[in-house]
């Protein structure tokens, strides 16, 4: 199976896909302080012995869950395959474990993906597709815009006959603050192309996802 590396354009500045550069952050230093400025309007004192050295252990965890702006999604999907046996019929994975921020309150999302995609002529490596859902759930995200930027970059990325994109989620904004309701599942989709044109090509993707029971 031979590969082929797409050239593409991973992002312009500013687009929802795009890397953000280092020179654009604040130093490691500059987020120490503001950690030690929320520990002190937490009501806590950051020069106890338990939150010391809290500024540093934040700041490094920040960059492993926040890591998702060093990557374009698009740069993942640049090696595609087209030896694929005439196979013409949809790729899914389901249960794509995922956990991100909520950009309102920065406080965790947690749950699965599901997404499917019409090949046209050219496949990906399934890891890719879970490599793009942990790009994009590493950023401080609404599920809607994360569910459509998924699907973004796959039709982008890959050129397809079409993609779906199915994200169910807990929201800890939900569950631990404001109402408290604890086990809420928030359901959004993403349907492009013949899954949008094509209700039997839909209600498969929903069956596979276990949202709809065969007609």
């Amino acid at each position: 199976m031979d590969a082929i590396v797409k050239k593409l354009t991973p992002g312009k500045p500013g687009s929802s896909l795009a890397a953000v550069p280092p020179a654009n952050r604040p130093t490691r230093e500059q987020a120490e302080a503001a950690v030690e400025t929320l520990i002190r309007w937490a009501g806590d004192d950051p020069d106890r012995e338990g939150l010391r050295d809290t500024p540093k252990r934040v700041a490094r965890a920040y960059r492993e869950l926040f890591s998702g702006y060093e990557d374009c999604p698009l740069d993942v999907l640049s090696t595609t395959f087209e030896e694929v046996g005439g196979y013409d019929d949809l790729v899914m994975l389901r249960d794509i474990e995922f956990t991100s921020h909520c950009e309102h309150h920065m406080v965790p999302i947690i749950g699965k993906a599901h997404i499917a995609y019409m090949p046209n002529g050219r496949v990906v490596g399934i890891s890719k597709i879970a490599r793009v859902v942990d790009i994009l759930a590493r950023r401080l995200q609404t599920q809607e815009t994360m569910t459509a930027e998924i699907a973004n970059a796959i039709e982008e990325g890959l050129d397809t006959k079409g993609v779906a994109v199915m994200m169910e989620a807990e929201h800890f904004c939900m569950s631990m603050r404001g109402v408290s309701k604890k086990g809420v599942m928030t359901i959004t989709t993403q349907l492009r192309g013949c899954f949008q044109e094509d209700e039997r090509l839909e209600r498969r993707f929903l069956n596979f996802a276990g949202q709809c029971p065969v007609a």
